[in-house]
This record gives C-alpha cells, structure tokens and sequence, in this order.
C-alpha cells in the first residue's frame, strides 16, 4: 500500500485527534461534538495514573472507545471499498469493518506516546442538510497542515466518515488502494493481506 502518502495522513491525524490542544474560532454542531470527544481523548492521556506502564492497554481500550465513538468505521469501509461492498454478504461485510477499523486504530497508536505540544485551530464549519465539514489545521513548530473532518448526521448525532489532511483523502486514499488489489488479486486476497497486516500490529 501506499506507506508515504498515509503515513502523513495518519501522522497529522493521530497528532489532532489524539494529541492536539485546541483553539477555536467558529463552530456549529458538529465542531462542537468534535471538540468534545478530542476533550475526553485528552482527559484520559493527561491522567498520571493512566500513564503508568501497567496501564497501557487499558488506556488504549478507553482512547479506542471514545474515537469509535466518534468515528463511523462501517460508512468509511462501505466507501473506501467502493463497489465491492455491495456484494458483501452481511457477515463479509462486518470482517471487513472490524479489520479496517484494526489497521486505522492501530497503525499509528504508537503516535500517542510521541506528543509534543502540537495545537489545533478550528477554521469553520460547513454543513448541507446531512452533511457538515469542519476545516482545522494542525499546528506543529512552524508547520501547519491542512485537516478537514467530513460528518455525516446519523441518529441524531454527527458522525465522521473521511478525513482530508492536505487535499489528500483518507478514504479515497484507501479507496485507491483496495481497487488495485481488487483487479490485480481478488476480495479474498484483500482481505487476506488485511488480516496479516492486523495479525502483524498486534503482535508484541
């Protein structure tokens, strides 16, 4: 896959969600909801006793939980792998949720243990009937890296389904990816290569 071009998305994104203080300018519904799980991620990596070594995993579980909470793992798999979704069976279709959501979560959890001071300030919000995107830019030394996070209304809450970080996005990225597995292998062979690639982040 290509390693370059998501690394720096994971890099600016594990850096705003999991580590960034924030400022903000304007904001709406989803800014807001936004800015609240970001508050939690922090309350839990601010936590002394949660940053005992002991306590690692258990820190991990909870920072996972309120991302996941956030986050919309099925409709970001349902795009990312484009048209092959919709000839998944119902079960092929949540292995194929659980082992994204394991390569997004883990890839670059490490991140966490790297925090240094980078900021985040909210730009604006835009939003059309179930749609809402917040524009950010991450802050880090005199480098500052466009993100924008695309919600979608779903059951009364604001949920995200692709992040854009410098034009590049997240899911058109994968999207990209997974295609030319598809027409060079086949579904099987994908999910196979997700499957090593999850076995592999989570072995000590």
């Amino acid at each position: 896959m290509n390693g370059l071009r998501w690394t720096m998305i994971g890099a600016a994104l594990i850096s705003q969600l999991f580590l960034g203080g924030l400022s903000s300018a304007v904001g709406g519904a989803a800014t807001d909801l936004l800015k609240g799980t970001i508050d939690e991620v922090l309350k839990i990596l601010n936590d002394k006793e949660m940053k005992e070594p002991a306590r690692h995993e258990d820190r991990r579980q909870r920072l996972e939980k309120v991302v996941a909470a956030r986050f919309d793992y099925p409709e970001m798999s349902r795009r990312s792998l484009g048209t092959q979704w919709n000839q998944l069976s119902e079960k092929d279709k949540q292995e194929f949720v659980d082992l994204f959501r394991t390569l997004l979560t883990n890839t670059y959890a490490d991140k966490v243990e790297t925090y240094s001071g980078e900021g985040v300030q909210y730009l604006n919000e835009r939003t059309e009937k179930e749609y809402a995107e917040v524009r950010t830019k991450v802050l880090s030394g005199k480098t500052e890296i466009p993100m924008d996070y695309r919600l979608l209304h779903k059951d009364n809450d604001w949920r995200v389904y692709d992040v854009v970080v410098d034009g590049v996005s997240l899911v058109n990225n994968y999207r990209g990816q997974f295609t030319k597995i598809l027409h060079t292998s086949s579904y099987p062979g994908l999910v196979d290569q997700l499957r090593k690639k999850s076995d592999k982040i989570k072995a000590p």
